[in-house]
C-alpha cells in the first residue's frame, strides 16, 4: 500500500480506543487486540483498552429510546469513546459468516445518536479464530455497517487462523506474521494521522 502525504502529520498524535467484540473470558480475540494496541502504541498513537462490556446494550428497541432515560449506558459509554477519539481497533469473533449479535446491537445504539458519532473516524478490523480462514468473513460483514455510519474502515484487514497455537504471550508466534500486523497497524495509524493533520492521504 502507498501512501501521499502533502501535509506533515508529526505532532498529530492518534487517539484511538480498542476493544475484543468478545464477552468471554480469555477469549483470543481479547488477546489479539492486546497485541494490536501495543502495535498502535509503537506506532506512536495513544490507545485506550476498552472492555467489551462497556459498550454492551440491551436489545434495541426504538420504545426504550423514546423514554425519559433515553440510551442506556452502554450507548452512552460509546458515544463518549467515539467523541473522545480519532477512531478505534476492533477484533471481533465470526458467528455464522457474518458479525456477533452483541457488535451489531451496539452499533445499531449508537447509530440513533445526532449527528452519529461514528462518521469521520477511523477504524482498523481484526479478527482470529480456531479455523482456517480466521474469521475474516465476519470482518467483511462489519465493514458493512460501519462504513454506512460514515467510517473510514481502512481497506486492509488481519485474520488469524489456528487462534489457540498462534496467539501467544503478548506477540503472534509467527514472527512473519507478528511483522505483517505491526506493518498494517502503523500504516494505518500513519494514514489517519495525516487525515487529521488536513493533509491528503491516497492508497
Amino acid at each position: 500500500m502507498k501512501f501521499f502525504f502533502p501535509m506533515s502529520y508529526e505532532g498529530f498524535a492518534m487517539k484511538l480506543f480498542a476493544f475484543a467484540a468478545s464477552l468471554r473470558q480469555g477469549s483470543i480475540n481479547q488477546q489479539l487486540i492486546e497485541i494490536a494496541a501495543e502495535a498502535a502504541r509503537k506506532a506512536g498513537a495513544e490507545v485506550e483498552l476498552v472492555a467489551f462490556s462497556e459498550v454492551v446494550s440491551p436489545n434495541y428497541n426504538g420504545d426504550d429510546e423514546a423514554k425519559a432515560d433515553g440510551f442506556p449506558a452502554g450507548a452512552a459509554r460509546f458515544k463518549e469513546l467515539l467523541d473522545g477519539s480519532d477512531g478505534f481497533l476492533i477484533s471481533s469473533p465470526e458467528y455464522n459468516y457474518s458479525v456477533p449479535g452483541v457488535l451489531k446491537n451496539a452499533l445499531d445504539w449508537v447509530s440513533r445518536y445526532k449527528p452519529t458519532p461514528t462518521s469521520g473516524k477511523h477504524a482498523y478490523l481484526l479478527s482470529t479464530s480456531p479455523g482456517m480462514v480466521g474469521g475474516n468473513r465476519g470482518l467483511w460483514s462489519l465493514r458493512q455497517p460501519l462504513e454506512v455510519m460514515g467510517t473510514h474502515v481502512y481497506p486492509s484487514m488481519f485474520s488469524q487462523g489456528g487462534g489457540f497455537q498462534q496467539i501467544g504471550d503478548g506477540s503472534l508466534t509467527d514472527p512473519g506474521q507478528q511483522a505483517r500486523l505491526e506493518a498494517q497497524i502503523a500504516d494505518f495509524v500513519a494514514f489517519a494521522s495525516a487525515a487529521k493533520s488536513g493533509g491528503t492521504a491516497s492508497f
